[in-house]
């Protein structure tokens, strides 16, 4: 028989643990995404935690301790990095050229979650419409992997010109979505005020 299983994929968990937050809470946030995780389907197989006052700028957490999860990533075929912090734009192609890996932080790691369990129209469309308010700033960092995978003169990524076209391509969707948004809010009310006049004949 042909295996169709889908692999689980495997996660670190990476956090900071900032002036004035004991070690108990800082577990805790980081257990809290250790569920969250295991909620979206993923294994998470270790924790990198440091004390930091900020995080760092361009990769999340200081060089040294990039240094030791890029080694971890590379040895043990991680599929995933999870951080504990929403990462700027600038941070997700640093930290990705670093550890070679997916990159997630914790509100894309819930958008997943509300992705996967939306049900309802209107859930669906707002979760969607979150999805790419999200991705929005994060475009060109999206674009690395591709540029690994091609290399060569010419062949650099995508430019420019790309990224903008797909900006505008979300932009659209953006603004699609909310008068989806909109419509589907009308209906609703529209199906509760026929509800409530049914009560009425009845009573």
């Amino acid at each position: 028989m042909i295996e169709t299983v889908r692999k689980e994929e495997t996660a670190i968990l990476i956090g900071i643990n900032y002036p004035g937050q004991d070690n108990r809470e800082t577990d805790e946030y980081i257990d809290e995404l250790a569920f969250l995780t295991e909620t979206a389907g993923a294994r998470p197989v270790k924790r990198f935690i440091q004390k930091l006052a900020m995080p760092n700028p361009r990769t999340f957490v200081g060089s040294g301790k990039m240094e030791e999860i890029a080694k971890y990533v590379k040895n043990k075929h991680v599929d995933l990095a999870i951080f504990d912090d929403e990462l700027s734009p600038g941070q997700i192609r640093n930290i990705e050229k670093v550890l070679g890996c997916r990159i997630l932080d914790r509100t894309n790691l819930i958008l997943d979650i509300f992705a996967v369990r939306a049900r309802t129209s209107h859930a669906r469309t707002q979760v969607e419409l979150a999805q790419y308010q999200y991705l929005l700033p994060r475009l060109a960092g999206m674009w690395t992997h591709l540029e690994r995978q091609k290399g060569g003169i010419g062949l650099r990524g995508p430019g420019e010109t790309e990224i903008e076209t797909d900006r505008r391509i979300i932009r659209d969707k953006i603004a699609l979505l909310k008068e989806q948004l909109k419509k589907i809010d009308i209906q609703m009310a529209t199906q509760r005020k026929n509800r409530s006049k049914m009560v009425r004949v009845a009573i």
